[in-house]
């Protein structure tokens, strides 16, 4: 197949939930079809979405000037989408000069099909076009923004969060229904997208996890220790982290009181700095190039998720390393896991307290649950699994398009 990948965000470096699934499916599928990646993401200093052209057929890339996050600038584009009335992330993303580069691309050649990664890039598809189009969301945007909404204290973060929400709602369903097919991360996500699709043009695509990257580890554990992964960046884990350190970790150090928290991921805000200077034994690591030395060292790993959609790949990266997890109902959410078998599930602060004082007491009970969950991956989740799923859908939505009209 001749395939178009068309992205928001970028791609590389693969430092983030829904780069590392795409960029994973994106270099199996290459091995087997020809691969155009087309993206538009902010420009950067040192940016190396070129290296990928030893990868795909052809790459494209639109360098866009983004505002900073939380900038005076990102206010004014904020108020900008407000007149335009679409979603902030789908506006900042989709400007004419990236519709004009993929209909420049569409004219000078042809695909057996599109893929539009992220409900964020459907803003420059053309959807008219006779080549098939496959909508590939990672999450439900509209959850995600609905429960911002919900645990935002701020009143004009949770007056922007409402808003998002509402205009997310209303583009999604549209969205999604212009797609010839729609691919979803889990089940959930797929049985939520029932109330405006045909099941029949919904297919899931399992989360997936390098098992060969991720292994266990020699390294001792140090007692006592606690981690987070992921991009701090990225709000949900911003607030997970927040939440965790001003709600659950005092609970846990009036039992253990020598519990340390590392955090490990890019960009920490001020607020979280500022949060962790006041904390005794909270290091907050900013951008790591290999997060596997602070998975192996920790005795567990927490995500305390609140607010998120999809599936969460740190999960399923701490299993495959043999790691011992404590989830939310919305950290584990759209996982094939089960509660006291794979992890354990706790939410609100005492009961998460009370799972991780119970795992970091329990070195037995760490070993068992570890062992369930790295057999669990290893044996069933691998990418290579994932893009062999991801391979028969489109083959199925092409030879779909080619049949004749009744």
């Amino acid at each position: 197949m001749n395939i178009l990948w068309v992205k928001a965000g970028g791609l590389v470096p693969p430092d983030s939930g829904g780069k590392i699934r795409s960029y994973n499916l994106l270099r199996h599928l290459a091995q087997r079809h020809s691969v155009t990646f087309f993206s538009f993401h902010a420009a950067h200093a040192d940016d190396a979405h070129a290296e990928l052209e030893r990868i795909f057929e052809r790459v494209v890339l639109v360098p866009l000037d983004l505002p900073a996050p939380k900038s005076f600038a990102e206010s004014l584009a904020w108020g900008r989408a407000l007149l335009a009335r679409q979603p902030y992330n789908i506006f900042k993303y989709c400007q004419p000069k990236v519709r004009t580069a993929l209909h420049r691309l569409l004219r000078e050649q042809t695909y057996d099909v599109m893929i539009c990664d992220f409900l964020i890039a459907a803003g420059v598809i053309p959807w008219d076009l006779p080549t098939p189009k496959v909508l590939f969301t990672h999450n439900v945007e509209s959850v995600i923004w609905k429960r911002h909404w919900e645990t935002a204290r701020n009143p004009l973060w949770k007056a922007l969060a409402w808003r998002e929400w509402r205009a997310m709602a209303q583009d999604e369903p549209m969205y999604l229904r212009q797609a010839d097919h729609v691919l979803t991360v889990s089940e959930d996500d797929s049985t939520f997208f029932h109330q405006y699709l045909d099941p029949s043009k919904l297919s899931v695509i399992p989360t997936g996890v390098d098992t060969e990257y991720f292994q266990p580890s020699s390294a001792p554990e140090h007692r006592n220790s606690i981690v987070f992964v992921g991009s701090m960046d990225w709000l949900p884990n911003e607030d997970a982290v927040v939440y965790f350190i001003n709600e659950i970790l005092p609970v846990i150090r009036k039992q253990v009181p020598n519990t340390s928290l590392c955090v490990a991921g890019r960009n920490p805000s001020p607020r979280l700095q500022a949060l962790a200077g006041r904390e005794n034994n909270v290091q907050l690591t900013g951008w790591v190039e290999d997060v596997r030395p602070f998975l192996a060292n920790a005795a567990i790993c927490v995500v305390p998720l609140r607010i998120g959609g999809g599936t969460r790949l740190k999960i399923f990266e701490a299993m495959a390393m043999g790691k011992a997890v404590v989830a939310t109902t919305v950290g584990a959410e759209g996982l094939p896991v089960r509660h006291k078998e794979h992890l354990l599930i706790a939410d609100g602060p005492a009961a998460f307290a009370a799972s991780t004082i119970e795992l970091l007491c329990d070195p037995a009970k760490r070993r068992q649950l570890a062992l369930a969950a790295r057999k669990l991956v290893h044996e069933n989740y691998s990418w290579g699994h994932a893009a062999q799923r991801f391979d028969e859908v489109l083959s199925a939505v092409v030879a779909k398009a080619h049949e004749p009209v009744a």
